[in-house]
């Protein structure tokens, strides 16, 4: 036995030649505690599918509470006593609202799985495994970079650049569209995916889902963008999660990437795109007759100009977070001075909204702490599959771990060949889109785009939004 938690997983005895099954009901009886976490981890993604019920309780209890104090003749809004403090809220109300809150699941369920790690191995182990064995890195940059690239400056200059391809399809509802759905996903290779999630986002919020597309098309869109992310970041070597977790261990540089796997992800981008732009080419019509009919058409915001200096420093800002990415020290001190920044700037700069960053920082922190408890089972299920089953695998797997957790446990397996390597990174990449919980930058598009689904995000819709583009990614991995 090792006192090292979680467990290496050089350290089980393996007994050569046995099937999956078998190896996991060793490592269960080798360690007991392997199952409880797995356990905690499954329930807090079935958390995730009931969200909306939670959402939808607090509405109710919301909503009585609110009949309650009418009754009483006191505002349910508001300061109206005047004495500096908001008014009476339904704690129940919020309490299932945080339950509700995807971002938050993860985080809820890590207080679960820390009472179950104190009760079998004591608090020092807690302290230990949080405190010096999980990486926050990856959920500490991505609130920067989000926090960053969703500024004004930074979203205006995007749109610019949109908006000059944009103008070849006359700067349409579908020219729009096609536009942010294609280039940001590819643009996520040399700027990060977090940060071109981010930006697309924010434009296909303005450019549109202010429109109120149906149901269909909302969660068809929103599925095809995170497939586009996930793939989109694969040109290079530096910029998707998945990719970085293995670069370095493998050796691929940017040409090893680009002829691999980037031009068939820019391939299956264009094909999975233009085919749900042609699906729903009418309802594109309806679309665009709408946003005529509106005043001033859809905005970014005010349309007051914002100096070229500032844009400038501000894109250095996000520069500067970018190559420094890997350093946490580094790239929140930039952010500190950043903030001050745009405090001295602020008659440029829209409102800076930290809460939905930070959610999303949060979601990721606990999904990292689950995901570090994973490796027991993912580790031998990898292990044990051929080419094609492995792509299926890794993208099935992707899922319920995110893709960077599947690609960092293939690097701990010996002996895969060439083959394999890059069957396993594919199928990651493939399944990105599939789940919010798959790809890191799924959260930060959820953030922004779930106020225009009236009951949050659905998991079932996104899986079906998202099901056509990976299916056509597959193909292009596995037959190009």
């Amino acid at each position: 036995m090792t006192g090292e938690f979680p467990r290496a997983l050089s350290t089980y005895a393996d007994v050569a030649g046995a099937g999956v099954v078998d190896v996991l009901k060793a490592r269960v009886q080798a360690e007991p505690f392997n199952a409880v976490a797995t356990v905690i981890f499954l329930l807090a993604i079935v958390h995730t599918f009931v969200a909306g019920k939670f959402r939808h309780w607090a509405h109710v209890v919301e909503a009585e509470h609110h009949a309650r104090l009418k009754d009483r003749l006191v505002e349910t809004s508001g300061d109206a006593d005047g004495d500096g403090h908001p008014n009476e809220v339904s704690f129940k109300g919020q309490i299932l609202h945080f339950f509700g809150e995807v971002e938050a699941i993860f985080g809820i369920w890590v207080v679960v799985l820390v009472a179950a790690v104190t009760a079998f191995k004591g608090w020092a182990t807690v302290l230990d495994y949080i405190g010096h064995r999980v990486n926050f890195t990856e959920p500490m940059f991505v609130v920067v970079i989000m926090a960053i690239a969703s500024t004004r400056p930074v979203l205006r200059v995007a749109e610019q650049c949109l908006r000059a391809v944009a103008s070849l399809g006359r700067g349409s509802v579908a020219a729009w569209w096609l536009s942010i759905l294609i280039l940001a996903p590819i643009l996520g290779s040399f700027m990060t995916e977090p940060a071109a999630m981010t930006i697309a986002a924010l434009l296909l919020a303005r450019q549109f889902y202010a429109l109120k597309p149906s149901p269909r098309f909302a969660y068809a869109t929103i599925g095809l963008l995170f497939v586009n992310i996930s793939v989109g970041g694969t040109l290079t070597h530096f910029a998707a999660p998945p990719v970085l977790m293995v670069a370095g261990p493998w050796q691929w540089d940017l040409p090893h990437m680009f002829i691999h796997f980037g031009w068939k992800a820019v391939a299956g981008i264009v094909v999975s795109t233009l085919g749900y732009y042609l699906f729903f080419r009418k309802e594109f019509a309806a679309l665009q007759a709408t946003r005529e009919r509106q005043e001033s058409g859809v905005r970014t915001d005010d349309g007051r100009p914002v100096p070229a200096w500032v844009t400038a420093v501000q894109l250095g800002f996000m520069a500067v977070a970018v190559y420094f990415a890997h350093y946490p020290a580094l790239f929140i001190g930039g952010f500190l001075f950043f903030l001050a920044f745009s405090q001295a700037t602020a008659h440029h700069q829209s409102q800076l909204d930290l809460k939905p960053p930070l959610l999303v920082g949060f979601f990721l922190a606990g999904l990292v702490i689950h995901g570090g408890l994973q490796g027991w089972w993912i580790e031998p299920v990898l292990k044990s599959l051929g080419e094609v089953p492995l792509f299926l695998s890794a993208t099935v797997l992707t899922a319920f771990n995110d893709n960077a957790a599947i690609t960092y446990l293939a690097t701990l397996v010996p002996g895969f060949t060439e083959s394999l390597k890059y069957m396993v990174v594919a199928g990651a990449v493939t399944g990105g889109g599939l789940t919010v919980i798959a790809n890191a930058p799924n959260p930060a598009g959820q953030s922004i785009l779930q106020k225009f689904f009236p009951d949050g995000v659905s998991p079932l819709g996104l899986l079906a939004g998202a099901i056509g583009p990976t299916v056509v990614m597959a193909m292009c991995f596995l037959w190009l």
